[in-house]
Order: C-alpha cells, then sequence, then structure tokens
C-alpha cells in the first residue's frame, strides 16, 4: 500500500501530549458519566469485592475509549488534535488482536506496574518511535498526512 512513502514517526513529547489530551478527555467523560453513582446509596461507596463500582466503570470507560477510538479512527482524540494516527509495521488494517493487546493489555501492565511507565522513554531512544508495546503489538505512531 504505502510501501514507497516514507512515513514520519511520531516522538515522544508528540505522543505524551496527545495521552495527556486523552486523559483530560477521559476523566471529564468520567466525571459526566459516574456523577449518577454519587446519588446512589446516600453517597457512600459501592464496593463490588476489592473495587469500587466507580473504579471499575471507570476503567472500563478508560480501555473502550482507546480500544475503540484506535480500531475505528486509527487515532484518539488527544492524537486527533496533535495529528497522529497508529498504524499496523505492514500498512495492514489494525485488527481487534493488534489493538487488545496494546490498547488493553499494554495499557493496564503499565498502570498496575507503575515502573513500567519507564518503558515508554524506548519511544524517545528507539528509530521508529516505538514503545514496548508497539514493538509486541507491531505498530507505530505516524503523523497524519
Amino acid at each position: 500500500m504505502e510501501d514507497n512513502v516514507t512515513k514520519r514517526y511520531a516522538g515522544f513529547w508528540m505522543r505524551f501530549w496527545a495521552y495527556l489530551a486523552d486523559i483530560i478527555i477521559v476523566f471529564s467523560i468520567n466525571g459526566i458519566l459516574l456523577l449518577p453513582f454519587q446519588f446512589i446509596n446516600d453517597g457512600a461507596t459501592i464496593h463490588v469485592g476489592y473495587w469500587t463500582l466507580n473504579g471499575i466503570l471507570g476503567a472500563l470507560v478508560f480501555y473502550l475509549y482507546f480500544l475503540f477510538m484506535t480500531k475505528y479512527f486509527h487515532q484518539t482524540l488527544g492524537k486527533m488534535i496533535f495529528g497522529l494516527k497508529v498504524v499496523r509495521e505492514d500498512s495492514m488494517p489494525l485488527g481487534w488482536s493488534d489493538l487488545i493487546f496494546r490498547e488493553v493489555v499494554g495499557r493496564f501492565i503499565h498502570r498496575v506496574f507503575p515502573i513500567t511507565l519507564l518503558l515508554y522513554l524506548f519511544v524517545a531512544f528507539t528509530r521508529q518511535k516505538q514503545g514496548i508495546h508497539d514493538m509486541i503489538g507491531n505498530t507505530r505512531v505516524v503523523l497524519d498526512e
């Protein structure tokens, strides 16, 4: 498809600012969607085992936002703002398996084990500006032209 076209890879800072915009958007969505739960149970936190109901729903919104936005638009709103998009290494369409690893498993690992956040620094030092989740998922973040 795009074999003869040189791709311009998005660097660490562009991806950082896009992610920051996405976090603000997700927190805003969660604030709107989860507001009604403050009026349930007289405002007391609803526990579901180890987690809270708001925590579970908030995490669900977080992961689904990244998964579906990337699947259907190849970019999240943050990436749209900064002109970035996610593509496969071989330029084929993004598959569900690519995205479940990249957007769900990869993000889950980074959130559960905070030390793994340092792995995002790989983006700054690799030739194709890939994070570990990009390398394993065979994806790249490129400038949308």
